[in-house]
């Protein structure tokens, strides 16, 4: 991996490269992704036939076969492994145990006027899940769109997955029994994003979708918001790391790759105070690449977007963390804590040697889904919130619309609003 120091004459342009990151090229597929949608919503079924045969290969024989069976996702829930479903299971408890712990409530405050003023929190009636599939297939993603939603108290959860060659993973379909899914359909990419968004003869049109994807499915939400809500418009994977002199090596490198695995854009930076340290770390990196199963992808991740940085100061590292603004953010350093208060952006920090990136993925509790390329100075996790909507609740006394009312009238006089204002003054006492 290529090491920086933070006094180097060059150091801002190599910086600004690397802030740069994996940020993906909507515009440049927003044509193609429209005409698809346009299809969508003016062929319902005909046009997501003729999309999955063009891209994934196989063509459904009738609308039914868009549709995945209960009974399939059942039976794939008892064939695997018991292992494998009591961690399934473990992971579910820990995931819904964090997101009932995020449950924003309703609530009303009475003023002695005999005023009332509240919000009334209510999930979304159906939300949509876009679930990466094929041979690839992550339950894990299922597992984390899902939970929030039955959390939130959304009645109906659509899922789209992709078959490529008429291929569904069955551990996704497991995952799905779990979760207590019954409408999962095989279509991706764009053509799932606008058929949940309009609707089709067989898909329901849904209020919200979440899930991640590639450019095209990126695309597809973006250019859907509005007929529908989103989560997020999410780029490749990315993790920074903030280390000091009591960090393991082969801990770091190892961690750095787990997210340059994932894809070629994905970006692995590491800033520490010690140069020794940023030394060790690249060449335990360089040891680790080869005994990786997506060794390739996991090397031009690393030589394209992957950096060391080293600062004079931990403040100086903090603050250029900050600016990256990172997916996923580990803390290993003497005092993990300490530097806590400092970090404002970041999609989830993990604090403390043993707590790996991966951990967060798959079993701990909080959202995987997270935002991306910087976007986690204005964005959040996924959460239950994605599936809420909130109502303002104002009610009025006579009391106490004659204690409030004429400066209503008077701001809405100014305004040239002669309605507003009589629409107030008329029921004042």
């Amino acid at each position: 991996m290529k090491i920086l120091t933070s006094s180097d004459a060059d150091f801002q342009v190599a910086f600004r490269e690397l802030l740069g990151r994996g940020k993906m090229d909507i515009d440049g597929v927003s044509n193609i992704v429209k005409n698809l949608l346009d299809e969508i919503k003016e062929q319902g079924n005909h046009a997501l036939k003729t999309h999955i045969a063009k891209f994934d290969r196989w063509t459904p024989s009738d609308d039914q076969e868009l549709e995945v069976s209960v009974e399939s996702m059942k039976q794939a829930y008892e064939n695997i492994d018991d292992t494998l479903r009591e961690a399934l299971h473990l992971a579910y408890d820990r995931i819904e145990s964090y997101h009932q712990k995020l449950m924003p409530k309703s609530w009303l405050d009475f003023e002695p006027s005999g005023n009332i003023l509240g919000q009334k929190v209510t999930a979304v009636d159906r939300a949509g899940l876009y679930i990466p599939g094929g041979k690839a297939a992550y339950p894990s993603s299922l597992l984390m769109n899902a939970i929030p939603a039955i959390v939130a108290g959304v009645e109906e959860i659509v899922v789209c997955t992709p078959t490529p060659d008429n291929e569904i993973n069955e551990l996704l379909l497991a995952a799905c029994h779990l979760c207590g899914v019954t409408k999962v359909y095989k279509v991706g990419g764009a053509s799932a994003i606008g058929a949940m968004a309009y609707g089709t003869e067989t898909i329901p049109k849904v209020d919200v979708i979440t899930g991640p994807g590639n450019i095209f499915v990126a695309t597809a939400k973006k250019l859907v918001y509005g007929e529908v809500n989103i989560d997020m418009i999410a780029g490749p994977s990315e993790i920074g790391i903030l280390a000091d002199e009591s960090a393991r090596a082969d801990f770091i490198a190892i961690d750095l790759l787990s997210q340059a695995e994932h894809d070629e854009m994905a970006s692995s930076i590491l800033i520490t105070i010690d140069a020794a340290l940023a030394v060790k770390v690249s060449d335990e990196v360089e040891k680790f690449l080869n005994k990786l199963s997506r060794v390739e992808i996991a090397r031009k991740s690393i030589e394209e977007r992957g950096a060391i940085i080293v600062t004079q100061t931990m403040k100086e590292a903090v603050d250029l963390m900050n600016q990256i603004a990172p997916e996923h953010l580990e803390v290993i350093t003497h005092n993990p804590m300490d530097l806590l208060p400092a970090i404002k952006h970041a999609g989830a920090i993990f604090l403390g040697a043993y707590t790996p990136e991966p951990i967060g993925d798959y079993i701990a509790g909080p959202n995987h889904t997270l935002p991306t390329g910087g976007t986690a100075k204005f964005y959040s996790p996924l959460s239950v919130e994605h599936f809420l909507k909130k109502s303002s609740i104002i009610s009025m006394s006579q009391e106490g619309i004659n204690a409030i009312g004429e400066a209503c009238a008077l701001i809405a006089h100014t305004e040239g609003l002669t309605a507003h204002k009589e629409s107030v003054r008329i029921r004042l006492g």
